[in-house]
């Protein structure tokens, strides 16, 4: 190990090496204590903090404070200021030198019998990151020994492949990469051997994405899990640990055969709820709990390394069962929300640049401004297919309620009965993808294929909990 003097004179571990330096560094060699150890910080005022000693950025110029990752999952940084002790309980995985402070170092892991075998496929996002302690950055997990570096404890979850499909911004997603995502899975299964899949993949859209796998991955035999964070892995409070320990849980131990996006339950670390791929919204730019079940209920529960299952209906995993991958996308499909003042050139817009289908986002039960009925009437006349949605987050389309309603249909525009907009967009490219006849697609979009419809709408049941 490269090896410093320190203002003093001392021979001391390089700060290159843990970001540690002066007179913290020396505390925690006085102590035996390198970067990876679970030790237990003692303060004068008899504070005591338990946990492994993290790694500090090489950017960071404070001298005085320990990082410590407690078992909750959150870092705290305790001021060695004025005076603490330090114990070590249990030896980590630090390089070569003794009792003297180092970077962590990877230990090859060896296939573990008895563990699920779970393919792990990145498309970006802080859920599949580790942060360079050295510079400060959040950089990629490249593979399976990433993930074991960065969470110790999928070691005793799965067996773990690993691999990067893409590394991009999740707005940045697209049908294109949906038909890409979908063919990866569908190969990892067609090879055999996995107990299930996970997909990392940023929060932003990736409800859009889970509904595109849903449709694309036909008959599927084990489950589908998307995961992403809320919280990068280099903040206190970051979620991606439990997240990715969850996931990999249901991917592993999952008695279900269906896709799904598994995340935080409620803010704290407790548990995660796995939420069927069409059901499922953000609700909140950077709650943990960001995720919600939208006219659903959650299919089930991770906790503590088992999954409980909260709905009776649901495909059930079935290695005999032939999956079959059905990937193409129409892109040109639009989603417009429609708003008070609203002009129809936007609806016009679409019908001249020749899209194939048109989702409304309207008001309450169905409803448009009449202002832009000249404009749907052009589009069905012109065969474009019109799926109305609402903008309410929870309950259905019922459009034989009021005139208004009823006049759209007439026109030929087509309920989509409780599905969320997003929903109903990803399923009218998949059906115009199909190639099927505009008239058969009119008939399928109220098809329910993959739980995207459910037949009754409760009005306590459909109202998401407050995220206050």
């Amino acid at each position: 190990m490269k090896r410093i003097n320190d203002s003093s004179g001392n021979s001391t571990n390089s700060a290159s090496d843990s970001g540690y330096r002066g007179e913290v560094l020396k505390v925690l060699n006085k102590a035996g204590a390198a970067v990876g150890d679970l030790v237990k910080i003692t303060t004068k005022g008899g504070t005591v903090f338990e946990g492994v000693v993290m790694p500090r950025p090489g950017i960071s110029t404070d001298e005085m404070h320990i990082v410590v990752k407690q078992k909750s999952g959150y870092n705290v940084g305790i001021d060695a200021k004025q005076g603490v002790s330090i114990a070590v309980l249990k030896k980590g995985s630090a390089k070569a030198g003794g009792s003297q402070l180092g970077a962590m170092t990877a230990t090859p892991r060896r296939v573990v019998k008895g563990l699920p075998a779970v393919s792990f496929l990145s498309t970006g996002g802080t859920i599949a990151s580790k942060v360079d302690y050295k510079t400060g950055a959040v950089s990629p997990a490249l593979s399976a020994q990433d993930l074991y570096d960065v969470v110790p404890e999928l070691g005793n979850v799965a067996n773990i492949r690993a691999e990067i499909l893409c590394n991009i911004l999740s707005e940045n997603m697209s049908p294109e990469r949906w038909s890409m995502i979908a063919d990866a899975v569908g190969k990892r299964v067609l090879e055999g051997g996995l107990d299930g899949v996970v997909i990392a993949h940023g929060t932003d859209t990736m409800h859009y994405t889970s509904a595109a796998l849903s449709f694309a991955l036909r008959g599927l035999p084990i489950p589908v899990v998307l995961v992403g964070s809320q919280r990068s892995s280099d903040r206190p409070s970051s979620d991606a640990a439990m997240n990715l320990t969850n996931a990999v849980t249901a991917a592993g131990k999952g008695p279900f055969a269906e896709v799904v996006v598994c995340m935080h339950g409620e803010m704290g670390d407790s548990y995660s709820l796995c939420h069927r791929g069409t059901k499922v919204r953000k609700m909140h730019t950077s709650r943990r709990d960001t995720f919600v079940s939208i006219n659903a209920k959650p299919i089930a529960r991770v906790e503590e390394g088992n999954v409980k299952m909260l709905v009776s209906e649901y495909a059930p995993r079935d290695l005999k069962r032939e999956l079959r991958v059905e990937n193409k996308f129409d892109e040109k499909v639009g989603l417009v929300k429609t708003y008070p003042g609203m002009m129809s050139d936007l609806v016009d817009a679409f019908v001249d640049k020749r899209y194939h289908g048109i989702v409304l986002e309207g008001t309450g039960l169905g409803h448009v401004p009449e202002a832009i009925y000249g404009s749907i009437k052009r589009a069905a006349e012109e065969d474009v297919v019109i799926v109305m949605t609402s903008q309410c987050i929870s309950g259905r389309v019922i459009m034989n309620v009021y005139r208004t309603g009823r006049e759209l249909l007439a026109m030929g525009v087509i309920p989509g009965e409780d599905m969320l907009p997003e929903t109903a967009l990803v399923k009218l490219m998949w059906l115009l993808g199909k190639g099927e006849s505009h008239d058969k697609i009119r008939e399928l979009i109220r098809v329910n294929f993959t739980g995207e419809i459910t037949s009754v709408s409760s009005v306590e049941s459909s109202i998401p909990e407050a995220i206050e």
